[in-house]
């Protein structure tokens, strides 16, 4: 299922013919150094990047668009198509009590593609369509140490809440924004 598009890319579901470029995203240590709870670990095999691709797509089919986890695939002029580089998501949060009440914005980028704005376009165009869904706000939560997604939260326009434990077990740095619709809403 497609999301959208911008001038670069297209945000679609993850595929099960995208196994390679899951596999290949999701096997870097300079990837998933940065992701989710400890202990943070690379994919290791194929199958272990089949069964999370499963599992990412079976928590996808009970979202909502714009809801979910979006393959960031560059646009190119003819084919065949180009392999997603990328994910760009948009989450409910939940904390120790369940549900939070709370949307997260991320990004994950192929380090071969980082540095080309492609993270931050993603963004971008994920919480437009947020906004015109009726979500007043976001969260992004970043590792202490990500600068690299630190800097792409400030270009969203984020403000920095500091640090903060409440996501994943982890001190984290929360960035946060509210988003209000685009002109007709």
């Amino acid at each position: 299922m497609e999301l959208l598009r911008t001038g670069r890319l297209l945000l679609r579901h993850w595929e099960e013919p995208d196994l390679p470029a899951f596999f290949d995203l999701y096997s870097r240590d300079a990837v998933t150094r940065w992701l989710g709870p400890q202990p943070r670990r690379a994919l290791a095999t194929p199958d272990e990047a089949r069964e999370r691709l499963r599992r990412w797509r079976a928590h996808g089919d009970g979202l909502s668009p714009p809801l979910g986890l979006w393959a960031m695939v560059p646009l190119s002029p003819g084919p065949p198509p180009r392999p997603p580089v990328g994910t760009t998501l948009l989450l409910p949060l939940e904390d120790g009590q369940g549900p939070a009440g709370l949307i997260e914005v991320g990004w994950h980028l192929h380090p071969d593609q980082q540095g080309q704005g492609l993270a931050t376009e993603a963004a971008q165009a994920v919480l437009a369509a947020a906004a015109q869904a009726g979500i007043d706000q976001v969260l992004a939560l970043t590792d202490l140490d990500n600068v690299a997604s630190q800097a792409v939260a400030r270009r969203l326009g984020m403000h920095d809440d500091g640090e903060t434990g409440r996501w994943f077990g982890l001190i984290m740095r929360q960035y946060s924004k509210v988003i209000r619709p685009g002109p007709g809403r």
